[in-house]
């Protein structure tokens, strides 16, 4: 598992990580989120061993990365897919990368197959796309069969078929029981691919909660639809809920359950074609939580 544990690190007068504290455990994929600058690079770095707290501690399984003996077998991590010798072979890479951990040669040869390279194992880095740079430095995380994967933005440079691969690779590798740790900007993925979300802003621990936990701390009233939509949204006004028309023609009611509109709906007649929570988005909630930690905000469009 990974833990961070009360974790500070300052360069010069800026601190980038505020005595963070957090966990990720077997069996989960982990989205961590937050704005640029707020200090989620920098803390996958300390992990690493790539930069030196300046107070605290970031482990994997209870030690410091700079302890383990063979660490690409305990710990499997994509920081940069660009970070590679452009003129290497895609086999070469792993290979010299496995050979510095006791890795067999046959271990390269599966991951690229795993990661759908091996069809271009002997061509040289510098020629791939960054898509396929990222497949290659996947096939790097995984090389040792860690049982912690570490990535910054794995999904950066893939087509919508890479996107679901990776996706369903993070799923997979946690159903075995791995810690899977994963920075994004892609609401709309993390939301499909985490479990458990760690949010930071300005280097400090802003929400640490599953997913569904989040949706029901955002819950936005009740979804209802019905074909005698006009009728049904005065029956609950009149049973004191507030009554919005969405965008798409559904009603938005705050102030009354699922069951009493269903209720008050079938007592007059009323058909209901659906009726649920209506809970916000990860990019809604997400968005509601950081707000305050955005260092880079465009000026708004002036409208005529």
């Amino acid at each position: 598992m990974i833990e961070v544990r009360e974790l500070t690190k300052r360069y010069g007068p800026t601190t980038a990580v505020d005595r963070l504290s957090f966990q990720v455990s077997p069996g989960t994929v982990t989205g961590f989120l937050g704005p640029n600058g707020a200090g989620k690079s920098t803390t996958m770095r300390v992990l690493l061993g790539l930069a030196s707290p300046t107070s605290g501690a970031a482990l994997v399984n209870g030690r410091r990365y700079a302890e383990m003996r063979r660490p690409l077998c305990e710990v499997g991590a994509l920081l940069d897919a660009t970070a590679v010798h452009a003129g290497r072979t895609a086999y070469d890479h792993l290979r010299w990368l496995a050979r510095s951990n006791g890795i067999g040669t046959r271990r390269v040869a599966d991951v690229l197959e795993q990661v759908g390279l091996a069809g271009v194992a002997r061509k040289r880095a510098g020629g791939f796309s960054l898509g396929m740079k990222q497949r290659l430095g996947i096939a790097a995380a995984l090389l040792g069969d860690p049982g912690v994967l570490v990535l910054d933005e794995p999904v950066n440079g893939l087509d919508p078929d890479g996107v679901r691969w990776i996706r369903e690779l993070l799923r997979a590798l946690a159903a075995e029981g791995r810690a899977v740790l994963v920075s994004s900007h892609l609401m709309s993925e993390m939301e499909m691919t985490a479990d458990h979300l760690v949010i930071v802003g300005r280097g400090r621990l802003i929400a640490d909660t599953s997913v569904k936990e989040l949706a029901a701390r955002f819950q936005r009233g009740v979804l209802v639809r019905s074909p005698r939509q006009a009728e049904l949204s005065g029956v609950l006004a009149a049973a004191g809920a507030s009554v919005d028309t969405l965008p798409d023609g559904g009603l938005s009611v705050s102030g009354l359950d699922v069951a009493h509109i269903g209720e008050l709906a079938a007592a007059r007649g009323i058909p209901l074609h659906e009726v649920r929570p209506r809970g916000a988005s990860l990019e809604e909630a997400y968005m509601e939580l950081t707000g305050a930690d955005v260092d880079y905000r465009a000026a708004e469009r002036a409208r005529s």
